[in-house]
Order: C-alpha cells, then structure tokens, then sequence
C-alpha cells in the first residue's frame, strides 16, 4: 500500500480546548484523530478565553462560555468552534463568519431528552404533582381531585415545530392528545398534528402551550401579557427554549390571578455562570410551578450523542474542509477520491467581484490542474475548495493567501 502524503500541519500540534465540561465521547473522537485535547470544567471569562483561545485551533463550549468579538478575533489560529448544545446565540457568529471560522452546532441529539422532559411536566402540571410532592416532603397530607385532569383528550400547541418541537407533537399523540402547531415557516405536519396560522390561534385553542424556538429579535419576549391574555383560562406555559421568549413578570402574573393553571420553566432571561446558591425569580413559591436549571437536554444519552455529532463535524471539517451544518458558513461538501494525487485547498475570501479569476489566474500562471472546484458564497464571503496537483499546491496556495481579498487559506493533502 502507498504512504499517504504527509499532512500539511501535523495532526499531533493540532490543539482542541474544550470548556463546560463537555462529554467524553468527544475527547475520544478527538484523541483517534491524534489531536491534542485539553478540556477545562468550567466556562471562561473573556479575559482568561482571549488568553486560551490565542494557542488553539478549535474551541468547544456549551451555553455558558460568552465567544464574542475579542476572543475571536484573538484566536489568530483558530479554524473553527464547536457548540456542544442547540443554541449558538452566545457566539458572534456573523464576526466569526467574517473571520473565516465556521461554527458547528448539535440540532439533533437532544430532541429526545427535551420532548420526554416536557411530556412529563405536562403531566405534572395537569395533576400538580410538584405541590402534592412539596406538601409530603414537608409532612402535609392532601389528597385532592379538584384541578387535576388526565391529558388524553386535551391539546398541546406546539410554538417552534423543528426537530424538537415536531418530536413532541408525535409522542404527545401517542398518549392520546391533540396537537397543533405554529411555526413562522411553513413546516410538513407529523402524524395528525395540525398547523395554525397565527400565534393568536395557536394561544387561543391550546390547552398546554410549549415553546420551542431559537432566540432572536423576533423572539425575544414573544410571550407577554398581551400573549398570555389570549391563553385559555386555566392553561399552562412550558419554556424549554431560551429565557428572553417569555416576560416572567407577566406570566407570574398571570398565575397569581388564576389566569393560568400553571407552568414549567427551564430557561431564565438570566442564568448563573456556575451551579450553586442565590438564583432568584419571580416565579419562585407560587403554586402549580415546575422550575428546572435549564437541563431540557441534560441527560447521560444527549450529551454523549450531543459530543459525537458537533466532534465528527468538526473532525471532518479538518480533515476535508466540510462545512455542511455549519451554522453561519457556506456550506460544502466535496468528497475526496482515494488515490487521486492532488492536494486539497481551503480558501474563505470577502465576497467581492473577481476573487474567482483572481485565483484561477494564479491556478493557470503555475500551470496546474484542477481536479475539483466548488464555491459557495453568502453575503460576506465566499467559501472555496479546490483539489489539484501536489507539485504546485504550495506556490498556489501562497499566491492565493496573498490576495488582499483573502481571509483565510489552509492547505490539506
């Protein structure tokens, strides 16, 4: 068998700093790749991340772990970040696309864990469950039927149907509830489950309402009293998506005037940077309110599977320059052909007239082939991959990294 030509830049002084504790099937993945791995517990303040991320070639954080401007732009070596999590509101990610560093998320593998911990409370919620556990832990019995109800029968408005959001309508059927849905894009429904066409109608028609939506403009403090007023009385809020959706002030209100027969939090417009004691809202104490520390997808199955899928992303962005799934990056895909004698370059460029023939124009002057070619672009920059021959590839790859349009430029072989 031949020997693989040697790799650009050895995969050994290839260095992954991963914060927030993230699972270990990552490290693993990691480790097989022959990557040097460092992982760190905790989150970082911005002062102690611009000083780790200036050594590093790719970042792995979850929630907690603020990647804004300055980090990014510290990390001179930095080929891409990993959010170990479904959200990516706490990276700059429109900085991070400009600075040529796509960022991977995991939008699959903690559906289940989600869809499961909200089908339980809204089960909890219908027999209040939390205040009967409180009472006997405290020593008061109360045995009483008023206000709890079976859920079979009743609906579930679903708000956000994406790939959780989809998945509990499907198990919220199966225990025999009805389901609706609205989504600001039109989405194919799943089972029976059945599309609104406003918010309004949604609010107005469900039993039990869930959120499941990205944070945003467009989102931020979506429910709110005038919101809450169009619930039916006596319904219940579930906030398992992010903290800035709903205005708590109005929805402790709405529970202390009985307009709501409850709810379950998971996600605070504010959350501390660490577990211990002292959080503080205004939905503490009152009753039928289940609050959780935003472990919607905290379970031994999600994380693992959660380290898997953002680790092979970015593995094989490494390895082969794919950034399919990358979240603010244009996305390719180009599969390499085993045997080919051809060297692959990666080039993110801004987005401008005459980048193309600019490179080609350098591909030609050194009289090399093109085995492969695809760009991709958006409104910032453009995205190239380009296989050709390994006895021109570095005199290429020099005359494209110095073209004043280029952002970054990286060689594989």
């Amino acid at each position: 068998m031949a020997s693989q030509p040697p790799t650009s830049f050895p995969k050994d002084q290839i260095k992954i700093l991963l914060l927030e504790n993230i699972h270990q099937s990552a490290v693993t993945l990691f480790k097989a790749e022959g990557f040097q791995v460092e992982s760190v517990s905790t989150a970082l303040k911005e002062k102690e991340l611009v000083e780790k991320i200036r050594d590093v070639h790719v970042i792995g954080i979850r929630s907690k772990t603020q990647l804004r401007a300055l980090p990014i732009s510290e990390g001179k070596r930095l080929l891409s970040i990993g959010a170990f999590c479904i959200g990516t509101n706490q990276i700059d990610l429109d900085h991070a696309n400009k600075c040529g560093v796509p960022v991977f998320n995991a939008p699959f593998s903690n559906t289940r864990s989600v869809a499961e911990m909200i089908l339980s409370e809204v089960i909890a919620l219908a027999r209040q469950l939390g205040d009967r556990s409180s009472e006997v832990h405290k020593g008061t019995w109360k045995k009483v039927a008023t206000g709890s109800w079976e859920v079979r029968g009743k609906t579930l408005g679903v708000i956000g149907y994406g790939h959780i959001g989809s998945q509990i309508g499907v198990i919220a059927e199966m225990i025999g509830m009805n389901v609706i849905f609205y989504d600001r894009v039109t989405k194919l429904p799943m089972g029976n489950n059945k599309p609104m066409a406003t918010l309004g109608e949604l609010l107005a028609n469900s039993d039990f309402v869930t959120l499941h939506v990205p944070e945003t403009p467009q989102t931020k403090n979506m429910i709110g009293a005038e919101e809450l007023a169009l619930m039916k009385k006596g319904s219940y809020l579930l906030n398992a998506s992010r903290g800035t959706v709903v205005v708590i002030p109005a929805l402790a209100d709405a529970i202390k005037r009985g307009h709501l027969a409850g709810a379950a939090i998971d996600v605070y417009p504010e959350e501390p940077e660490a577990n211990g004691e002292g959080f503080k809202t205004e939905l503490q104490g009152l009753p039928n309110v289940i609050l959780t520390p935003h472990i919607g997808g905290s379970t031994s199955e999600a994380q693992e599977a959660i380290g898997r899928e953002v680790a092979t992303s970015l593995i094989r962005y490494i390895n082969q320059g794919t950034t399919t799934g990358a979240v603010n990056f244009p996305h390719i895909d180009l599969p390499t052909v085993p045997g080919r004698e051809t060297h692959r370059i990666l080039n993110v460029h801004k987005n401008v007239p005459g980048v193309l023939r600019d490179i080609n124009k350098i591909v030609s002057d050194k009289n090399a082939n093109i085995e492969a070619q695809v760009l991709a672009t958006d409104s910032n920059i453009g995205y190239l991959v380009m296989d050709l021959g390994q006895d021109v590839s570095e005199d290429v790859k020099l005359g494209i990294a110095g073209l004043p349009t280029s952002i970054k430029t990286r060689i594989l072989y």
